[in-house]
C-alpha cells in the first residue's frame, strides 16, 4: 500500500512591507502556525509598531514561547539573516522585485529554503466601450488611487476602448481634482500622504521623466504643499507609449497612466508585454471579451467588473517577476507543509 502525508515544515521565516502591516502579517502568520509551524517574522523597519503590538497580543492570549518571534530591524542586517539562516526552512516575502531576487539568491546561497515571493505589479485594467461610463471612472479611480497608489495590485495601466476614451479621459481629470487631500485618519479624506519622502520624491522624478519623454500632465503632478507628511497630487496621464520607463516599472504613487486601445487582440498583447504579471482588470457587459481576457492575461488573479476583490479562500499571487507560490486558499496552508510518501509491503496472505 501507500499513502501520503502533509507535514510541518518546521521553523519559518517572513518578511512583510510596510504598506499593508497588519493584513499581510495575517496572511503570513495565520496559514504558517495552521499548519504546525513556528514563525520568525521582520516587519518592514518603516512601521514595525503593528507587528509589535500583535506579539503582545499573542503573548497575552497565552501562545506558547517561541511559536511567533517578531524581530525588528532592517532588511540588511535582520532580513539577510533570516534569509539565509540554515534552520529556516521556508520564508514567506512580500515587497520588491530587487529584494526578492536578493532572497531567492540567499536561499540558493544557504539551505534552499522554500520560497513564496509576492513581488511588485504594472497591472492593467481594460475598459471596453459597452460599460456604464460612470461606474468604469470611478472603479479605475478606485483601482489607482486607493492608498495613495502604494499597492503592489494597483490598477497603474489604464486601457480604455477609443470609442470612449475622451470622455473616460475627461470624467477622470474631472474626479481626480476633486479629490480631498489631507490627513487619512478624517473620515472626510479622500487622499493621503505617502509613505516617506523617499517615496514622493521618486514618484515625482518619475512623472517628470514621464513628461520630458513625451507623456501629458492632464492634472496633478506636483507635491502638496501646507500639510504634515509627504504628499501627491492624485496625476492623470496620456499620450504614453509601452515602451517608455513610466508605463513600464512600477511606480507606487498616485499616477493614472490612460492608453487607448482598438481591439481586444491588441489590448492582451500589450497588457501582457510586461515584466509583472500580479493583476489585471476588465470592465465591460460582454461575456465572450471578459473570459477571452480572464483566459489569455498572464496574471495570477483578474477582477472582471470589479477590482480588488479578495477573499481568504481564493489564492493570491503573481507570475514572472511579480513572485512565485501563493498567499491565501489552501495552496498557502500547503506552501508551509512537506508531502511524504509512504510506501508499506504488507506480509503474505497465509
Amino acid at each position: 500500500m501507500v499513502y501520503t502525508t502533509r507535514e510541518p515544515v518546521g521553523v519559518c521565516g517572513a518578511i512583510i512591507p510596510w504598506n499593508v502591516p497588519l493584513i499581510m502579517l495575517a496572511w503570513k502568520v495565520a496559514p504558517c502556525l495552521a499548519m504546525g509551524n513556528t514563525l520568525v517574522l521582520k516587519p518592514s523597519e518603516v512601521t514595525p509598531l503593528t507587528a509589535l503590538y500583535v506579539a503582545s497580543l499573542v503573548v497575552e492570549a497565552g501562545f506558547p514561547p517561541g511559536v511567533l518571534n517578531v524581530v525588528p530591524g532592517f532588511g540588511a542586517e535582520a532580513g539577510s539573516a533570516l534569509s539565509h539562516h540554515m534552520d529556516i526552512m521556508k520564508l514567506s516575502f512580500t515587497g520588491s522585485v530587487n529584494t526578492g531576487r536578493l532572497i531567492q539568491k540567499a536561499s540558493a546561497d544557504s539551505n534552499f529554503k522554500n520560497l513564496t515571493l509576492e513581488l511588485g505589479g504594472k497591472s492593467p485594467l481594460i475598459i471596453f466601450p459597452d460599460v456604464d461610463l460612470d461606474v468604469a471612472v470611478g472603479a479605475a479611480g478606485v483601482a489607482i488611487f486607493t492608498q495613495g497608489g502604494q499597492i503592489c495590485c494597483a490598477g497603474s495601466r489604464t486601457f480604455v476602448h477609443e470609442d470612449i476614451f475622451d470622455e473616460f479621459v475627461r470624467k477622470s481629470v474631472e474626479k481626480a481634482k476633486m479629490k480631498k487631500i489631507g490627513d487619512p485618519m478624517d473620515v472626510d479624506t479622500d487622499h493621503g500622504p505617502q509613505i516617506n519622502k523617499y517615496q514622493q520624491d521618486r514618484i515625482l522624478a518619475m512623472i517628470d521623466q514621464g513628461v520630458k519623454d513625451g507623456c501629458t500632465l492632464l492634472c496633478g503632478g506636483k507635491k502638496v504643499e501646507g500639510l504634515k507628511g509627504h504628499y501627491v497630487q492624485p496625476t492623470v496621464m496620456v499620450g504614453m507609449s509601452d515602451h517608455m520607463e513610466i508605463a513600464k516599472e512600477e511606480i507606487f504613487g498616485p499616477v493614472q497612466l490612460i492608453f487607448k486601445f482598438k481591439t481586444i487582440a491588441e489590448v492582451i498583447e500589450r497588457s501582457n508585454a510586461s515584466q509583472y504579471g500580479l493583476v489585471a482588470g476588465v470592465f465591460t457587459n460582454n461575456i465572450n471579451n471578459a473570459m477571452t481576457v480572464a483566459r489569455c492575461a498572464r496574471v495570477g488573479t483578474v477582477w472582471v467588473n470589479c477590482f480588488f476583490a479578495l477573499n481568504a479562500n481564493a489564492p493570491f499571487g503573481g507570475c514572472k517577476q511579480s513572485g512565485s507560490g501563493r498567499d491565501l486558499g489552501e495552496e498557502a496552508l500547503d506552501a508551509y507543509t512537506e508531502v511524504k510518501t509512504v510506501y508499506i509491503k504488507t506480509p503474505p496472505l497465509v
